[in-house]
Order: structure tokens, then C-alpha cells, then sequence
């Protein structure tokens, strides 16, 4: 399920990249598009990232210590 709503969040922030892209670019603005949206795909799939390493941590380090 998780992984449902990270691809459907990326999808959705794809298509809003796309209108500013077209808002702020001539033509389809694809290339604004991409400028808009890798930087913010990337914060969000480091934030993804952090989160899960977090959970296995704690999992782990509860796991050892019981």
C-alpha cells in the first residue's frame, strides 16, 4: 500500500511540475517541468528513505535488546 501512495504522490507532483512547467515555460514546458519536479522528487524520496532506514533501526535495535 505504501508504495501505492509514493507513486501516486509522484505522479500528482509530476503533473503539478507539468502546469507550472506550461505556466512558466513556452509550449508544453517539459524541460521546466523536469526542474520543478527532480529536486522535489528528490527531497520527498530522501525523506522516504530516512523514514524507512528510522523504522528498520528501530525494529532492529528493539529486536537485539528485548
Amino acid at each position: 500500500m505504501h508504495t501505492v501512495i509514493v507513486l501516486a504522490v509522484g505522479f500528482g507532483l509530476f503533473a503539478l511540475s507539468a502546469l507550472v512547467g506550461r505556466i512558466l515555460g513556452h509550449g508544453p514546458g517539459v524541460a521546466t517541468a523536469a526542474l520543478v519536479f527532480l529536486p522535489l522528487w528528490f527531497v520527498g524520496a530522501g525523506i522516504n528513505m530516512y523514514m524507512g532506514v528510522k523504522r528498520a533501526a528501530a525494529l532492529l535495535a528493539w529486536w537485539r535488546l528485548r
